[in-house]
């Protein structure tokens, strides 16, 4: 059913939700990074592949994850500071989402 559902989803949409569920995971910065790269590579891939389309997916996704870097942020601040796992946790996301913003910026100045 899950497959289905990601079928049916905008390819900017399954992109944003892949990459908010490995962000949530804690996982690191490059793998993050690497996965924006796989991602491009698949929309380029498509068979109807059109390279401006790509573009404005990229720029929607980074419109989307710059706001989501702003959001963690703020959330980074409200973190008790004497919680360690917490701020652990909350640099971690926030280090993920910040790659993952600058690799789609990256991206988009390639095509």
């Amino acid at each position: 059913m899950a497959a289905r559902q990601r079928a049916a989803m905008r390819p900017l949409d399954a992109a944003l939700v892949r990459l908010q569920t490995m962000a949530a995971r804690g996982v690191q910065p490059t793998r993050m990074a690497r996965e924006v790269e796989i991602i491009v590579g698949e929309w380029l891939g498509e068979a109807d592949a059109d390279p401006a389309d790509v573009k404005t997916r990229l720029d929607e996704l980074h419109e989307q994850l710059a706001s989501g870097v702003v959001d963690a942020e703020e959330q980074v601040s409200y973190v008790d500071p004497d919680e360690a796992a917490a701020v652990k946790q909350a640099g971690v996301t926030l280090a993920a989402l910040v790659a993952t913003r600058d690799a789609v910026e990256r991206a988009r100045h390639v095509l």
